[in-house]
């Protein structure tokens, strides 16, 4: 029997200047223009790089609804093979050719940077269409989502510790940050301000010297889902948890930014089954996205776009309190509550 096709439009091309395979997946408009950052990574394959847009934009349609934005849910992928040198040359030509296609869209859908991407590849995008979030302040977006993105995780953070714990502070809470990037140290840093004895990990061993500087205890990638903690938090890749990995964690709540964290849903059921809150990746890394469409798209202003950033924890405290009495994992949850926006919206 085959699988009925969820998303309602998928477009990939081959770039005319660049040569290499250009993919937007839009999951959703049901809830306005579809919105997600644009990958540029390698794959094995380019149909990798599909099934990464479709799942990731599945994803984003889910996080927009949770977070009350009336947006959509998309995704970019421009998919580099093992054996493509990724020139100056040919990043500029698959950016132009990614911005004729998202102006194709007309307004349809919009992005952001990702993995690959940056504040200044949206600059290149819009030369073709407004459609391109998170451009450096001076060319008239919000630059980084960086901040934002740790501010909302933050929010998270104490709104699941007053669920676990009773009490939503995070001094003298050992908490491990798996992924010392920009969102990682930021939230490394708001945490050891409260006064938490943050541990950080990172693939990268130079980050090393920049936790041991920040006063952080430093642990070996394989080691942190197993150390000792009340709070860990995926800064990095998805993928970390999943039915071998989950027996090995050692904190009661998981919250933090990394997309697709788990391998497969079930993975929620085996972390509800030890007794581990898990908040889902979509909501608590929301804060990037609600920062920039509320500045960009609904022009608040900055003040009152942190405030709806903040507004993060209520909504995890809205999801945990669901779960808690009518049973369920705060996977589904925050599943229940984004598809009550969908389907009323839809009707």
């Amino acid at each position: 029997m085959s699988q009925a096709f969820a998303h309602e439009e998928v477009v990939v091309r081959r770039g005319s200047r660049s040569g290499l395979p250009l993919i937007v997946a839009i999951h959703s408009r049901t809830l306005g223009p579809a919105v997600g950052g644009c990958r540029l990574r390698r794959y094995d394959t380019w149909q990798d790089g599909l099934a990464d847009a479709l799942r990731l934009s599945e994803a984003m349609t889910y996080k927009a609804a949770v977070a009350g934005l009336d947006f959509g849910g998309g995704k970019t992928v421009i998919a580099l093979d093992k054996d493509t040198e990724l020139t100056a040359d040919l990043r500029l030509a698959a950016l132009e050719d990614l911005g004729e296609l998202i102006a194709s869209l007309q307004g349809s859908y919009r992005t952001g940077p990702d993995i690959g991407t940056g504040p200044d590849d949206m600059v290149i995008l819009r030369r073709f269409s407004p459609y391109a979030h998170c451009a450096p302040v001076e060319h008239g977006g919000t630059g980084d989502s960086g901040g934002p993105t740790a501010a909302g995780v933050l929010a998270a953070l104490h709104a699941g510790a007053r669920h676990v714990f009773g009490d939503a502070s995070c001094a003298d809470r050992t908490v491990v940050v798996s992924g010392f990037g920009s969102v990682g140290s930021g939230i490394a840093a708001g945490l050891a301000a409260e006064g938490a004895h943050v541990v950080v990990s990172d693939v990268d061993p130079a980050r090393k010297k920049a936790a041991s500087e920040s006063g952080y205890r430093w642990v070996e990638p394989g080691q942190a889902l197993s150390a000792p903690a009340d709070i860990f938090v995926p800064a990095a890749v998805g993928g970390v948890l999943s039915g071998a990995t989950v027996p090995r964690l050692a904190a009661p709540l998981v919250v933090g930014p990394a997309n697709n964290q788990l391998t497969e849903e079930s993975v929620a059921d085996a972390l509800a089954g030890r007794g581990i809150v898990w908040i889902p990746d979509y909501v608590a890394g929301a804060g990037g996205i609600v920062y920039a469409l509320s500045r960009e798209s609904e022009h608040y202003g900055h003040e009152a776009a942190q405030k709806r950033v903040a507004g993060i924890g209520a909504t995890v405290t809205h999801i945990l309190d669901l779960a808690r009495s009518t049973g369920v994992t705060p996977q589904r949850a925050a599943r229940q509550i984004a598809e009550a926006r969908l389907v009323s919206a839809a009707s």
